[in-house]
């Protein structure tokens, strides 16, 4: 995470996209608009950007949602 997104420096953002890439996977971050808003430090963007991450199969599901949330 920190290679991919070198200036986080706060601990809860950097747990939340830690948390992030350990469930999908440092290649998901790498090519992700959640990461280019992250390094751009746009983070009022970033809770959207983790919300649009709530799918599996093409189907939203509730728990992948309340992930997502309590990432954001």
């Amino acid at each position: 995470v920190l290679r991919l997104c070198p200036e986080v420096s706060n601990a809860s953002r950097l747990a939340a996209l830690i948390d992030f890439t350990f469930n999908l996977g440092a290649g998901n971050l790498q090519a992700s608009t959640l990461r280019r808003r992250v390094n751009a430090g746009e983070w009022a963007a970033v809770p959207a950007e983790l919300m649009g991450w709530n799918k599996a199969g093409g189907r939203v599901l509730a728990g992948l949602t309340r992930r997502r949330a309590a990432e954001a």
